[in-house]
């Protein structure tokens, strides 16, 4: 899904300063490689959301909490990576100190959002 400008529409964009730092066709039919580099204030927090194909991380700076719906909750210092599946709801918060910063490869379908808002697990559901 594409925004005004004609890019691939990104939710988080509006919430956290996110670069594109590559986009790619992928080997993988009807999919997309693109990386994101994402500065997180301190104390600041995504908001749950979704991407339309995998999600490889890796945590440059900061010390991010990543709550997963359905599973555990992440503690991800810098030099740490983590693996978000395919429309799986997380949210991801900088519990500092200092502000974070995070490099994200997504291999997902061009004809999707990078990121959509969900709504937040029920309580107990992480």
């Amino acid at each position: 899904m594409m925004d005004a400008d004609g890019q691939q529409r990104d939710d988080l964009a509006g919430r956290l300063e996110r670069v594109e730092v590559q986009r790619a066709a992928s080997s993988i039919p009807g999919r997309t490689i693109v990386q994101v580099l994402t500065t997180i204030p301190e104390g600041v927090e995504s908001g749950w959301h979704t991407h339309p194909g995998e999600e490889v991380g890796y945590i440059l700076a900061g010390n991010v909490e990543m709550r997963i719906a359905g599973g555990s909750t992440l503690h991800l210092p810098a030099g740490s990576g983590f693996l978000i599946p395919p429309g799986v709801r997380h949210n991801a918060r900088d519990v500092g100190p200092g502000t974070g910063r995070m490099l994200s490869t997504y291999l997902v379908d061009p004809d999707e959002p990078l990121a959509t808002f969900a709504d937040p697990p029920a309580e107990g559901g992480s």
